[in-house]
């Protein structure tokens, strides 16, 4: 795996052996990208479950000015910082050792873009993107990208945001909410 565009384009990303984490493809990252950007100026960039980081790092990569990663599993943690570390600008990142609930509970300002990527998809993403809304962490201008198995259907509209793009890619799908 590696970073598809932008300022880290081209530099290799660590991921976790085994399966405790499911790395987002190559194809499916610069599709993604593609989908919502491609590229940005500037913004807060939040992955609540980060696995080796590689969606934040390619926001900021991208243009985002900052990202605030969110990974409980340990071992995913020390890949996460193995790859910040590559970028060599780790001033950009921040890594929050916790689950993802405890988190929005500690977070403060407000996420132009936001990954959401959990084990059990439908009912964690309903229930972050509340929880999100309701602490105020969302801008005015939000993206939330849910990647889910295809699968998964979402409702139409979570809290104060609804789908505006859903596409499937594979065995993934990919569905973006905005205000």
């Amino acid at each position: 795996m590696r970073i598809v565009s932008g300022e880290f384009g081209g530099r290799p990303l660590k991921t976790l052996e085994g399966k405790t984490t499911r790395p987002t493809s190559d194809k499916v990252r610069g599709a993604m990208f593609n989908m919502i950007g491609p590229y940005f100026d500037g913004g807060r960039v939040l992955d609540l479950f980060a696995g080796s980081g590689g969606l934040s790092i390619e926001a900021v990569s991208r243009g985002m000015d900052e990202a605030v990663l969110v990974e409980k599993d340990r071992r995913a943690q020390a890949i996460v910082q193995e790859n910040i570390k590559m970028t060599k600008s780790e001033k950009q990142f921040s890594l929050l050792k916790m689950e993802a609930e405890r988190a929005i509970s500690q977070l403060a300002g407000t996420f132009n873009l936001i990954f959401l990527d959990p084990p059990y998809a439908k009912e964690q993403i309903v229930a972050n993107i509340e929880a999100l809304d309701a602490r105020g962490l969302l801008a005015e201008d939000v993206m939330i990208v849910c990647e889910t198995d295809k699968s998964v259907e979402l409702p139409e509209e979570i809290a104060s945001v609804g789908i505006w793009k859903q596409k499937t890619y594979g065995i993934s799908k990919v569905t973006v909410y905005v205000r």
